[in-house]
């Protein structure tokens, strides 16, 4: 980006207009969250309605993840080249009509599909949305605005498993999939009025009546016009594959794959499998559905803490901190789950500290990478992410009809995010060398 006009928005204030933009990403990014929580609280319905298996249902919940790795390798590139904005509105819309779609699926393999397609639009909304937060928050505030946005998961999971929880008592399973998919169809017009485009991508690729855009954009952040669009940097000016390789294929980057990675599968093995394996477990469906709005409940919470916690201390540590301390409840749940008041709390603190590395991954993600490739570099992430969150219900689902029982899957998935706090020490020591 322009030094000048990149000094005004990093070193300026946080404006309202700002503050809104940095609002609909959270709004948006709850879409993510609503929908696992659907998916995993449908399940029991949709088990018994058509009769299928543990590893069947593994199938399903990683469905909609391959639709999200797939979304956030293909289609957040192109937020590069066309802007976030009219990505992120395509994006939204498929969400919301994969997820109407999916509340009339007449059997398994349509709602397999319409599971997939719903994950493409989410895949191409969140590392789109993570960027323009990245974007428009000023830099002191960047780590607590990514933070924050990541809250949108845990409030948009908390609030969706509060509605669908009393829908699918009463209407049945296909009730949590048309509610998601009416308040995500809601969000596009929303965002389609109020969601600005990137500052730092109009000023890079100069599409048409770019000048226009930029002082509108700068005037709405109380900042002063310009006449002319300044001279951009040579290297951002067309950003080229070269750039691009070396910009994503560095040790720093690697290592961020695979803490994507690793967390990924650990969080989407949690919050996917929670509420059917408490009711597996010997408790009452209602109960497994209050296990999963507490950890999610606990993720609001766990993601405000490491906002706040960004704003003073190194966004790196906290992450490596979350991720250990992750580890140890994932192992302490499994153990606790036959036991109904202690799971239920573990729950609760499970939550808090597994959106912590969430909300870590945010954070710091965005910052490994230059504005040319900010997209495709997160999209890359976070789409290797999901790879991880992939795997994760596909071997549980396998391993339960193998005969494991619930107490050893959850020790099983403590390793993933042990292997990432190492990976996350990695980056930190690779961090300080490159500015050293």
């Amino acid at each position: 980006m322009n030094n000048e006009l990149q000094r005004r928005v990093t070193e300026g204030p946080l404006t309202p207009f700002q503050l809104f933009a940095i609002g609909i990403c959270v709004c948006l990014n709850m879409v993510d969250g609503f929908d696992i929580l659907a998916m995993s609280f449908a399940a029991s319905g949709v088990k018994a309605d058509w009769h299928l298996t543990d590893s069947q249902l593994g199938y399903l919940f990683s469905a909609g993840l391959v639709g999200m790795g797939i979304g956030s390798l293909t289609i957040a590139p192109w937020a590069d080249r066309l802007g976030r904005r009219p990505i992120v509105l395509l994006s939204v819309t498929l969400a919301g009509l994969g997820m109407v779609g999916s509340a009339a699926a007449p059997g398994f393999p349509q709602l397999l599909l319409l599971r997939v397609l719903t994950g493409l639009g989410i895949g191409g909304t969140i590392a789109s949305v993570a960027v323009i937060v990245s974007e428009y928050a000023p830099a002191r505030w960047r780590s607590v605005a990514l933070a924050i946005y990541a809250t949108g998961y845990s409030v948009g999971a908390t609030i969706g498993g509060a509605l669908t929880a009393l829908a699918v008592q009463r209407f049945g399973w296909r009730s949590a999939f048309a509610i998601g998919g009416l308040l995500s169809l809601i969000l596009v017009p929303v965002a389609w009025r109020r969601l600005p485009e990137s500052l730092d991508f109009l000023l890079t690729r100069r599409p048409p009546s770019a000048l226009r855009r930029v002082n509108d954009l700068l005037l709405a952040m109380r900042q002063e016009a310009v006449s002319v669009l300044p001279d951009s940097r040579q290297g951002e000016a067309a950003p080229a594959r070269a750039l691009a390789l070396r910009a994503l294929v560095t040790r720093t980057t690697i290592l961020a794959w695979f803490v994507f990675f690793c967390t990924m599968a650990g969080f989407y093995f949690v919050v996917s499998w929670t509420p059917r394996l408490l009711s597996a477990a010997g408790m009452a469906s209602s109960s497994g559905m209050t296990g999963g709005v507490l950890l999610n409940l606990g993720g609001i919470v766990g993601s405000l803490l490491y906002a706040w916690g960004a704003s003073r201390a190194n966004a790196r540590w906290l992450l490596t901190l979350s991720l250990v301390g992750t580890a140890l409840l994932v192992g302490v749940f499994g153990l606790s789950i036959d036991n109904l008041t202690a799971a239920l709390w573990i729950a609760l603190m499970l939550g808090m500290i597994a959106n912590c590395a969430m909300a870590g991954l945010y954070a710091v993600g965005p910052t490994l990478y230059p504005t040319a490739v900010r997209a495709t570099g997160m999209g890359s992430a976070i789409g290797i992410g999901r790879a991880g969150a992939i795997l994760a219900p596909v071997i549980s689902g396998t391993l339960l009809d193998a005969g494991w029982t619930p107490a050893h899957l959850y020790v099983l998935f403590a390793i993933p995010y042990a292997a990432a706090a190492l990976a996350t020490l990695g980056i930190s020591m690779a961090v300080a060398e490159n500015h050293s």
